[in-house]
């Protein structure tokens, strides 16, 4: 009798170590704290960011995408009546249709700034930016799902501009150079949202936003040869005109359609991509820095 039960002991013994080990398999284990659970890039994470920054720009799209294509339009209109009457000429084409596509890249580069530089003064402003440093996103990925964003939003500026303008009597949008424009187009749109979500790390306010856009952006965009070629000004002048990066945007984008442009020959254009290509470089470097420092965000 006392064999048999301490038979059955250590069968209920055996059982219970079994019923455990299969717990503890089922149960799962967890890495020690402090190291990271997602390894590589979080693509979850950057694509469900970058759809929220899109869906907030769709959900006012006539105030972010239509109201820029009108108001473009509208310089298109002003300018053709003012400066191009009697059959001006401008690199040899009419004058509607040599400011066109600097008035197209123009709009692509302020609404990308426009929208970057939304994103996180809009958060520290409203008290949710822990919404944007809490989930598991790392510098670099908070910084591309916005400026992918941002350039989207450009995107769609750029389409509804170029519509509007190919429906408009007296311009051609034949394209000479496609990679001109795509390339002058997106480095452009991206240059602007890296500025911008520079400035929304900086400002407090949206004051602070307004001025860089209205005392920045705004005079560099005027001043850069979207209405005129730099061959025109005095030489000091065109020194200035040479130093603003937005001036080989907006030529380079021109050269795409026009197979023309003020910056020079074709030598000359493919080194200005280059130039605007390692500028981009240079400010994401510097603005992932700074995010990764939390300046103004965690402090």
């Amino acid at each position: 009798m006392a064999d048999q039960a301490s038979s059955n002991s250590n069968a209920k013994l055996a059982k219970s170590a079994a019923h455990t080990d299969a717990a503890a398999a089922v149960t799962p284990t967890f890495p020690p704290r402090g190291e990271p659970v997602i390894t590589g890039i979080n693509r979850t994470g950057v694509l469900a960011l970058y759809i929220k920054e899109v869906r907030r720009f769709l959900k006012v799209q006539t105030q972010t995408v239509w109201a820029p294509a009108v108001t473009t339009l509208l310089f298109l209109v002003i300018f053709s009546v003012a400066l191009g009457r009697e059959g001006r000429e401008v690199l040899g084409v009419s004058f509607s249709t040599f400011v066109a596509p600097g008035l197209i890249v123009m709009g692509m580069m302020q609404n990308a700034f426009a929208n970057s530089s939304f994103s996180l003064l809009s958060g520290k402003i409203q008290g949710t930016i822990i919404d944007l440093l809490m989930p598991p996103l790392s510098p670099g990925e908070l910084m591309a799902g916005i400026v992918m964003a941002a350039v989207t939003r450009a995107v769609a500026v750029g389409l509804a501009v170029g519509l509007a303008m190919v429906l408009w009597p007296g311009v051609d949008l034949g394209i000479a150079h496609l990679w001109a424009v795509i390339w002058f187009g997106l480095m452009g749109s991206m240059m602007l949202a890296l500025i911008g979500l520079a400035t929304s790390i900086w400002a407090e306010k949206f004051d602070h936003n307004a001025a860089i856009s209205n005392f920045v952006i705004a005079p560099l965009s005027l001043l850069s040869g979207t209405f005129y070629v730099i061959d025109n000004l005095a030489p000091a002048f065109q020194a200035v005109s040479r130093a603003n990066p937005f001036f080989y945007v907006i030529s380079g984008f021109r050269y795409g359609f026009l197979g023309e442009s003020d910056i020079g020959g074709d030598q000359q254009v493919l080194m200005a991509a280059m130039g605007i290509g390692f500028l981009n470089v240079v400010g994401a470097f510097v603005v992932y820095a700074v995010l990764r420092s939390g300046w103004k965000l965690k402090s």
